[in-house]
C-alpha cells in the first residue's frame, strides 16, 4: 500500500530548504502516473508565491566540453560569494530501456558536499529538447526552497536542444578549446539562440587554440546576431581548472540579465515562457491520451503496422488517426481532405 502524500505537509518541507523534501518534490512532479498530477498541481500552486526570485542559466555545449566541471568550479565560487546553487542536471537516457547513467554528482564532487547546494540529475527519457518533462516544474521548487542560482544542464548540443532557452533568464554555450572543425557540430539554430558563448579549457598548451576558438565564434556571431537588437553576443575564454575566466563569465551573465531587463524585461520574457510551457503541457496531455485511449492506441499500432510495411503511406495513415480522433473528440474538427 502507497503511502499517502500530504500536500501541506511537503510544501513546508521544501519552503524550509528541507533537502529530503525537495527531493521527494521533485520526484513528485517527474512521476508519470495519473494519480501524482493532481497532488503536483496542488504541490506547485503553493510553492508558486515563493519561486521566481533566482537567476536562471540553462548550459549547453558540445560533447567533451566540460559541462559538469564547468558547472562544479563555476558553483563553488559562487557560493563562495554568498550565493544558493541548485543544478538540474539531466543525463540522456536509452530510448529503449530508459536506463541513464547519472554520473553529474560524481563529476561535481566539490559542489556536491557544500550545504549550500543542491544538485538533482534526471534522466532525460523520451523527452526531446535535451531537458526531463519536469525541469520546470523542479526550478519552481528548488527557488522556492531559497536557491537564488538555478542552473539547468542540459544532454549536449544537437537539433532538439534548444528547449533549455524557452524557460530560463539566459543561455550559456559551452565550446570546446581547439574545436577547430568541431565547430560544424554546433548548430547555427544553437548559435542563434546562446545569450553568452564560453570557450572552456583556455589552459596550458590549449590557451592559444582556445583564442583562435573563440575569433572564429565571434565571427560567425557578427554574421548570426541582428544588429537591430543593440546587442552582441560575447565570446569569453575559460578553465574550469584553473578557474581563469569564470568570474568574467558570469560577469556577462548577470550584463544578459540586465539587459532583458532594461529591453524586453524579464517578467515578461517570463511571462512569454509561461505560455510556451502552457502549450507544452496541453500538447503532453493530448499525446498521453492518445496513447491511454484504447481504441486510438489499437488503430495506431495497426496503421504503424501498415506504414511500416508500405502499403499505406505516413501521410493517409496520420489522416486516417485525426479522423478517428476526430470521432472520440466532438468540436475537434478534422476533416480529411479528397
Amino acid at each position: 500500500m502507497r503511502r499517502r502524500i500530504d500536500v501541506d505537509a511537503l510544501a513546508a518541507q521544501v519552503l524550509d530548504g528541507q533537502r529530503a523534501g525537495i527531493a521527494q518534490a521533485i520526484t513528485l512532479v517527474e512521476s508519470s502516473l495519473p494519480a501524482h498530477r493532481p497532488l503536483a498541481r496542488a504541490l506547485l500552486a503553493r510553492l508558486l508565491p515563493s519561486a521566481g526570485k533566482a537567476t536562471r542559466v540553462g548550459l549547453t555545449g558540445v560533447p567533451g566540453a566540460g559541462k559538469s566541471t564547468f558547472i562544479d568550479a563555476l558553483g563553488c565560487r559562487l557560493i563562495e560569494a554568498g550565493h544558493r546553487v541548485a543544478v538540474l542536471a539531466v543525463d540522456p537516457s536509452s530510448t529503449r530501456t530508459g536506463g541513464s547513467i547519472l554520473g553529474d554528482r560524481t563529476r561535481m564532487g566539490k559542489l556536491s558536499e557544500s550545504d549550500d547546494a543542491y544538485i538533482r540529475p534526471s534522466p532525460s527519457g523520451c523527452h526531446l529538447g535535451g531537458v526531463a518533462r519536469a525541469t520546470r516544474e523542479a526550478m519552481i521548487i528548488v527557488e522556492a526552497a531559497g536557491f537564488d542560482t538555478v542552473i539547468v544542464e542540459t544532454v549536449g548540443v544537437g537539433q532538439s536542444e534548444v528547449a533549455v532557452a524557452g524557460m530560463v533568464d539566459t543561455f550559456l554555450l559551452l565550446a570546446l578549446a581547439g574545436a577547430g572543425d568541431q565547430l560544424q557540430g554546433i548548430k547555427r539554430g544553437i548559435l542563434e539562440l546562446a545569450d553568452v558563448i564560453a570557450v572552456n579549457k583556455a589552459d596550458g598548451d590549449n590557451a592559444g587554440q582556445a583564442r583562435v576558438t573563440a575569433r572564429d565564434l565571434s565571427i560567425a556571431m557578427k554574421l548570426i546576431n541582428d544588429e537591430s537588437s543593440g546587442r552582441r553576443t560575447p565570446v569569453l575564454t575559460c578553465s574550469a581548472l584553473t578557474g581563469q575566466g569564470l568570474d568574467e563569465v558570469w560577469d556577462a551573465v548577470g550584463e544578459h540579465r540586465s539587459w532583458v531587463e532594461e529591453t524586453v524585461g524579464l517578467q515578461r520574457r517570463r511571462a512569454d515562457q509561461q505560455v510556451d510551457w502552457m502549450w507544452a503541457q496541453i500538447e503532453g496531455a493530448v499525446v498521453d491520451s492518445l496513447r491511454s485511449t484504447p481504441q486510438l492506441a489499437s488503430l495506431g499500432h495497426e496503421l504503424a503496422a501498415q506504414v511500416g510495411t508500405s502499403s499505406l503511406s505516413a501521410l493517409d495513415a496520420s489522416a486516417r488517426f485525426l479522423s478517428a480522433y476526430a470521432g472520440e473528440v466532438p468540436g475537434f474538427g478534422w476533416q480529411d481532405a479528397d
